[in-house]
């Protein structure tokens, strides 16, 4: 049976979940062509409160699946997955809404989340403040650079009050010297606010860079292929040795799961 499941918070009397989000055997096919066709097949893995997990894999493999499964935004073919509360998302485009300034985007997920109007602009601040855009509140999307939409996103998704961020790609479109310093920006983040953070990519240097567990993904149907502890104390270097060779280790088994998939 496919279920999908958020978790009480502690305040109505449940003890605080020992995870963040659980996925347990769970599938996902969708209608094709040729019939059903397997996306996700198997997968069981556990997110722990605080901890920071990449998802790589090839592309198609199914790894954006996986986290709009999370999300709630669909349900599993088979398995079921627990998230302590709802998980906030962030996307590869930041989808700000262009029409309103920095500030205003991320006072509307504080108004779907029941945030009083008179305290919306002090939290809106404050969430740009943590993101490094103390002053942008008046900003149009138009006046904003690619990294600067993507640290408003960022705000917007943690005006959610969420314990598990999950991330989709959210820097592939930037530069790689802006790309980095998002890079030193989240890892911040994540450490001052404790979240659970889920994040996709197909860079296995961004993988290393930021996770405190790498997980790849097989290619299609996507099953959990191999897990590495990546015990490198942060603050790291996308160029630091150590992430290097750690990367080196994983393209080489990426690779391996390409051609096993380009044999079958």
């Amino acid at each position: 049976m496919a279920t999908t499941t958020t978790l009480a918070k502690a305040a109505d009397g449940i003890e605080p979940a020992t995870y963040a989000a659980r996925i347990e055997h769970v599938s996902k096919s969708f209608a094709g062509p040729a019939g059903q066709q397997l996306v996700l097949d198997d997968i069981t893995l556990d997110v722990a409160p605080g901890e920071f997990v990449t998802l790589l894999g090839a592309s198609g493999c199914g790894k954006s699946t996986l986290l709009n499964l999370v999300a709630g935004l669909d349900k599993p073919s088979a398995g079921g997955i627990t998230t302590d509360g709802r998980p906030a998302l962030m996307f590869q485009e930041h989808a700000l809404f262009p029409w309103l300034t920095a500030g205003k985007n991320i006072e509307l997920a504080l108004k779907l989340r029941g945030v009083p109007k008179t305290d919306r602009r002090d939290k809106a601040e404050e969430l740009l403040e943590l993101v490094r855009l103390k002053g942008a509140y008046g900003k149009r999307v138009h006046e904003l650079s690619g990294g600067m939409r993507q640290r408003v996103a960022m705000a917007r998704a943690l005006a959610q009050e969420s314990k598990l961020l999950l991330m989709d790609e959210p820097f592939a479109a930037l530069d790689a010297i802006t790309r980095d310093v998002l890079h030193d920006e989240l890892t911040r983040i994540w450490r001052e606010t404790q979240l659970s953070v889920l994040f996709v990519t197909h860079n296995v240097r961004e993988a290393v860079r930021l996770a405190e567990r790498v997980v790849l993904l097989s290619s299609r149907p996507g099953r959990v292929a191999r897990e590495w502890t990546v015990g490198i104390p942060q603050p790291r270097r996308i160029e630091d040795t150590a992430v290097a060779e750690l990367s080196v280790e994983i393209t080489e088994e990426l690779r391996g799961e390409i051609r096993r998939h380009g044999q079958h």
